[in-house]
């Protein structure tokens, strides 16, 4: 592995074991490149772990999940939506976390059904991907914001991190509701050091950049993830699981 994977592996390595202290885990996945190197990690790092997917049935993260974890075999979890008891659930968690952002009530909405699977399982610690997407360019934001330079990449990354952190804040409240706690060890301080200082290169080509996060993507290669999860473009995971499509048809 090239000097600079390494460091990356091993940073990403200090910030799970820093962060998590369980040593049974659900890790939530979706098959893509993000939750499946965490998941991949933390199995090497003897972390017991449990793949927590979910989704509407047929939705995108359920079929991609299941494809994946065809090829690493871990045990996986994975809960189906009834779309008969869903609309009640945006309204509860809308007046729980007071806010109008659609995003912050989409992650909120997945992370109370993750939340629901963990704690049916017994497990009350599940690890999340955050943080890889704001610190490795993986929004198409990114993309706009290449021609206005670096200044413009750093400064739509700190406007995703202050978001991202204060969000994750909201689903932890949520979580709470089940007993279980949603950590996000690539938003450590730590890390989000670390990474701001990668080169913008490492991350995105140019504006045109379809696919981003390379050095993200040639480690997860590095690390024998699935090559169909690490090719795989980025699906948000209120997308994938289709809560986005379905709380608009309920609004």
């Amino acid at each position: 592995m090239d000097e600079k994977y390494l460091k990356l592996f091993e940073e990403i390595t200090s910030a799970i074991s820093e962060t998590v202290i369980d040593k049974k885990i659900g890790i939530a996945f979706s098959g893509g490149v993000d939750s499946t190197l965490i998941a991949k990690i933390c199995k090497e790092m003897n972390y017991d772990i449990v793949l927590l997917t979910i989704g509407f049935a047929q939705s995108h993260d359920i079929l991609f999940a299941q494809e994946v974890n065809e090829q690493l075999n871990y045990s996986h979890h994975i809960l189906e939506i009834d779309s008969k008891d869903f609309p009640s659930i945006p309204t509860m968690i809308n007046e729980k976390i007071k806010t109008d952002n659609l995003s912050w009530n989409e992650n909120c909405i997945a992370f109370y059904y993750v939340s629901k699977l963990a704690k049916s399982l017994g497990i009350s610690t599940v690890v999340t991907a955050n943080g890889i997407d704001e610190l490795f360019c993986g929004y198409n934001a990114y993309r706009d914001a290449f021609l206005g330079g670096e200044s413009k990449i750093i400064e739509v990354m700190d406007a995703k991190l202050d978001n991202e952190l204060k969000m994750m804040k909201a689903v932890n409240m949520i979580a709470s509701e089940f007993g279980v706690s949603i950590l996000q060890p690539l938003l450590s301080k730590d890390f989000i050091d670390y990474a701001k200082n990668v080169p913008i290169t490492e991350k995105i080509t140019d504006s045109e950049d379809l696919y981003r996060k390379h050095m993200i993507r040639k480690l997860a290669r590095q690390v024998n993830v699935p090559e169909v999860s690490y090719n795989k473009r980025k699906k948000a995971l209120q997308y994938g699981s289709k809560i986005h499509k379905t709380l608009l048809k309920t609004r």
